[in-house]
């Protein structure tokens, strides 16, 4: 009686190693020809957050050289934020627009944080996550509370250091970016 049962348990497993088999085969005929070829390339339309962008020429590519580890990432060249989760994968990624002090490339932390303050160009902030300094002028991140940006080449006599982001990043900074995270920035 044993033996039959084994047989009947090899020829069931046999059948469904088989079935599998050819389900994947059908499956892969329903892959749209773009995606074809590629390693690791999915159906799905919906890019999942631990999907971060890897080309060089793909602007929200996290930049090489900037780390490891949970951090954020702040790209001086790029005008753009990575928030990098402990395992490497990229949980949010967005522009900034850069205050007229930029902080040297290097590593910091978030020393300092604010719900709600006025900007050193006058300009009402929320969410406001500092990490340095520069010669007087303190940098850090932080939301317009009336949503602006500062326009490129404002007014560079007044030196601000705010890195400006929108509403909704700024709440996802605010989260991600408590006291002593690392922020690491990159040329």
């Amino acid at each position: 009686m044993a033996r039959s049962s084994s047989v009947c348990v090899a020829a069931l497993t046999a059948a469904a190693v088989a079935t599998v088999g050819f389900l994947a085969y059908r499956a892969q005929a329903t892959v749209p020809p773009d995606l074809r070829g590629r390693p690791g390339a999915t159906a799905s339309a919906v890019p999942s957050p631990s999907s971060a962008p890897r080309e060089a020429g793909d602007p929200r590519a996290l930049p090489p050289g900037s780390g490891t580890g949970e951090r954020v990432v702040y790209s001086l060249g790029a005008d753009r934020v990575w928030l990098v989760s402990a395992g490497g994968r990229v949980e949010a990624t967005f522009p900034v627009a850069p205050g007229t002090v930029d902080p040297p490339p290097g590593t910091y932390a978030v020393t300092s944080r604010s719900k709600a303050v006025t900007g050193t160009d006058g300009v009402p902030v929320e969410h406001v996550v500092r990490f340095t300094s520069v010669d007087g002028v303190v940098i850090g991140f932080s939301a317009a509370v009336d949503g602006a940006t500062p326009e490129p080449g404002a007014d560079t006599a007044v030196k601000t250091g705010g890195i400006r982001e929108s509403q909704a990043d700024g709440v996802t900074m605010w989260t991600f970016a408590t006291i002593g995270q690392k922020v690491v920035v990159v040329p």
